[in-house]
C-alpha cells in the first residue's frame, strides 16, 4: 500500500453543497492509498463566550456506511444531535480539542483554532489511532492547522466538506455536542447570561446580561465593547 504521505497534497476544490453527506470523497483517498481518513470541524468560533472546540474523527479504509441523518452539526437540532453523538462514537475514533477564552484573547482565534485540533489528534493519538499515517480533510479553503503541527501531516482543505464529507461532519457533531454540555454547566454558575440557550454567541439576552453583570472569565474580553458603567 502506497505511503499516504507521498499522495500530492490537492489544491482546495469547491463542491456543489449539498444537506447530506457521502463517503465519496473519503473513498477517493483511499484508493489513492490512504488508510484511514480524519475529518475535522470546529465550533465556537464567532462566540463571544466560551472555549473554540475542534473535533476529529477517524474512518479506516473499508468503511462503507455512517450513521443514518448524521449531516453538518449546523442542520441538525439540538436533540438531533444528542441522538446522534453515541452513534457517532460509535461509529469510529474521534475527540474533541478545546482552546480557552483566555487563550484565544492572548493569541488569536485562528492559532487556537489550530491548537485546539492539535489536542484532539493527539487524544485520538493516545486512544490508538495512528495520526501520523492519515489523510486529514479540514473544512474550508484554509489550512489553519499547519502552523500549529509539531510534525507534518497530510492535511486537505475542503471548501463544504461540513456538508459533503462523512467524516468532517460526525467531527462537526462531535464539537458541537461536546461543546454544548460545557456551556450548559456553565450557564449554572452564570445565569444571567443565558448560555443554556445561546451557548456563548452574541444573542440579545447575551448581551443584557453583559450589560447588567458584566463579563466573567469565559467571556473573549477582547471581541467585546462595553460602555463605562
Amino acid at each position: 500500500m502506497a505511503d499516504p504521505a507521498a499522495v500530492a497534497p490537492a489544491a482546495p476544490v469547491a463542491i456543489a453543497l449539498s444537506k447530506d453527506p457521502t463517503l465519496e470523497y473519503e473513498q477517493e483517498l483511499f484508493g489513492a492509498g490512504a488508510s484511514i481518513v480524519i475529518g475535522i470541524d470546529e465550533v465556537g468560533r464567532g462566540a463571544i463566550a466560551g472555549p473554540v472546540a475542534v473535533g476529529v474523527h477517524a474512518v479506516l479504509a473499508g468503511t462503507r456506511e455512517f450513521p443514518e441523518g448524521l449531516r453538518d452539526s449546523k442542520l441538525l437540532s439540538e436533540k438531533r444531535r444528542e441522538i446522534l453523538a453515541p452513534l457517532v462514537a460509535a461509529w469510529g475514533g474521534g475527540a474533541v480539542g478545546y482552546a480557552s477564552a483566555e487563550e484565544i484573547d492572548t493569541r488569536g482565534i485562528t492559532g487556537m483554532l489550530g491548537e485546539a485540533a492539535r489536542r484532539a489528534l493527539l487524544e485520538l493519538h493516545r486512544s490508538g489511532v495512528p495520526v501520523d499515517r492519515a489523510v486529514i480533510i479540514l473544512d474550508g479553503s484554509h489550512d489553519w492547522l499547519t502552523p500549529s503541527l509539531r510534525a507534518p501531516l497530510d492535511v486537505r482543505t475542503r471548501v463544504g466538506a461540513d456538508r459533503s464529507c462523512a467524516s468532517v461532519a460526525a467531527a462537526s457533531v462531535r464539537a458541537k455536542v461536546a461543546r454544548d454540555a460545557l456551556m450548559r454547566e456553565a450557564h449554572d454558575a452564570h445565569p444571567e447570561y443565558a448560555w443554556d440557550s445561546n451557548k456563548g454567541y452574541g444573542s440579545k439576552a447575551h448581551f443584557a446580561g453583559i450589560a447588567g453583570h458584566g463579563l466573567t472569565e469565559l467571556h473573549r474580553h477582547t471581541w467585546i465593547k462595553t460602555a463605562p458603567r
